[in-house]
């Protein structure tokens, strides 16, 4: 059968918020560029980039405690909240431009200033948080971090939490005003908005079947158009897989040698919603706590408050769980068709290697609704459980690769890139601190993938992402440069903080 191929520079494939970002800096780059997505459901960022699929926080290490390390000699290690936090940074100054340059309007509608709050509970985590607040606070990046464990200042920062609980209790917490929520689906729909306008071809209900290496090195994409039940080709010179859980199944299908020894570990995820606006309107953070022992660092207890269609939202989690779907409307078949010959192996070392974790899981899968109730007391002490629903959150697919420092299958905690030697192809796999980290995620993907272009590239980024080849830490003047400039075009310097307005009374309370 001949095959019509239709030539792209650059396939998509998966319409999340890595695509849109990565569709974004490359429109911004290379204008001249012919770019296809292709994404099987029928609008943009509705799988984990989808409001109520994450957790909404900016990620920018300012209250996940997994992020901050207590070391033997009881020193804290802070490296990885560094990095984390100069990560969203990059995503911030990049949203900033597309602001400033009318590439997307109305900030309000996917990023609101919120406080981030980390929670300790007994006197060791108190103490624990004591250093930690003590590490981050004289670092130019956490700085304006506050630290309490008295409960009456505790009290206007978290009333909700600290109503009806015991006095005698040791508790304390650390908060950062520069905090943020974010609707990873709004700004990944507004990005595609933009692309559209700019002549980049959106495929909706479009589901990519197989991918095959040609001759001269290019790519043929294998497409099924689920709306005409029929099957397209087309042909690029690059092919990026950012289809959240979905990308193991497509990377094992490009065949390269890199997809090889390479499993997935699916996590799914639940919270409570608060259905009292009572309740809800006494609480204005996201408020983080420890994990438990043997729980997954995704699992991190949050107390949220989240503006999710027009209003603010109260939600309180996630408690992990397990599916065998690799995406929330994927199949039941996912991670048993994920295994193969070349990482049977892999795989089943990571089943031995992590028996416990999955024995947690399954623990919580079947938790009744007053078990969950019971941890959600450990945070607001008074909670009525008629006051609460559960809501199913999106799936996670964790890697699981071999390693020298822990040895075969182990189970990979973070954001992941792979791609192939040539930088033909390179797919996006793993899960948090993903969405916050997007820009910076992109940026190294194409300094693996388009080496030569980037030094003709980096002036441009640096156009739009100033501290692009800087690191922060070292610059104090420009991160109080950036700062000022991206709270300013986002808006995070003048909307109020305890309510969410309409469309019109934003627009008024900008100009005002």
């Amino acid at each position: 059968m001949s095959k019509n191929y239709e030539k792209t520079d650059a396939i998509l494939i998966g319409a999340g918020i890595m695509s849109a970002t990565l569709g974004s800096l490359l429109k911004e780059l290379v204008p001249e560029w012919k770019i296809r997505v292709f994404e099987k459901l029928n609008s943009a960022g509705e799988e984990s980039s989808n409001v109520w699929n994450n957790a909404g926080t900016g990620h920018a290490a300012l209250c996940e405690l997994n992020y901050t390390k207590e070391q033997s000699d009881g020193s804290i290690d802070i490296s990885k909240a560094i990095k984390v936090n100069e990560q969203f940074q990059v995503s911030k100054q990049f949203w900033t431009y597309l602001i400033q340059n009318d590439r997307i309007k109305k900030p309000q509608e996917f990023i609101m200033p919120l406080p981030h709050l980390s929670f300790v509970q007994g006197k060791q985590n108190v103490e624990f948080l004591r250093k930690r607040y003590r590490t981050m606070s004289e670092h130019p990046q956490f700085q304006g971090m506050q630290f309490s464990d008295n409960q009456e200042e505790l009290k206007a920062w978290m009333p909700v939490m600290m109503e009806s609980r015991n006095p005698e209790e040791a508790v304390a917490a650390t908060k950062m005003d520069s905090g943020t929520d974010v609707n990873f689906g709004t700004i990944t729909r507004k990005m595609f908005d933009y692309l559209e306008a700019t002549d980049v071809e959106l495929n909706y209900q479009h589901s990519v079947q197989n991918l095959n290496r040609l001759e001269d090195g290019s790519w043929e994409v294998k497409v099924l158009n689920q709306a005409q039940n029929r099957i397209e080709y087309h042909v690029t010179d690059f092919v990026f897989i950012g289809g959240g859980g979905g990308s193991l199944h497509l990377l094992q299908k490009s065949g390269i040698p890199e997809s090889k020894h390479i499993g997935g570990f699916p996590v799914s995820g639940q919270f409570l919603v608060c259905n009292n606006p009572e309740v809800v309107e006494k609480h204005n953070a996201k408020v983080y706590g420890k994990a438990k022992v043997g729980a997954p660092p995704m699992s991190v207890p949050h107390l949220d408050t989240r503006y999710i269609d027009g209003k603010r939202t109260l939600l309180f989690g996630p408690f992990a769980g397990f599916s065998p779907k690799f995406l929330k409307k994927g199949s039941f078949l996912d991670l048993f068709t994920s295994v193969k010959t070349d990482n049977l192996a892999t795989m089943s070392a990571a089943g031995v290697k992590n028996a416990s974790l999955t024995k947690y899981l399954i623990e919580q899968v079947v938790q009744s609704k007053e078990k969950r109730m019971e941890e959600l007391r450990e945070f607001i002490p008074d909670a009525n459980s008629g006051d609460w629903s559960l809501s199913v959150a999106g799936q996670r697919v964790q890697v699981i690769k071999d390693t020298d420092d822990s040895g075969k299958g182990t189970l990979q905690f973070g954001t992941e890139v792979v791609h192939s030697s040539d930088g033909s192809i390179a797919a996006l796999l793993g899960a948090s601190p993903g969405a916050s980290t997007a820009v910076q995620v992109m940026l190294d993907l194409m300094e693996s993938c388009f080496p030569q272009q980037m030094e003709e590239w980096k002036p441009r980024i640096q156009e739009m992402i100033p501290s692009y080849g800087l690191t922060l830490a070292d610059h104090p003047e420009l991160l109080k440069d950036i700062h000022k400039n991206t709270d300013q075009a986002l808006g995070l310097n003048k909307r109020p903080l305890y309510s969410y307005l309409s469309e019109e009374e934003n627009d008024i309370s900008q100009t005002s």
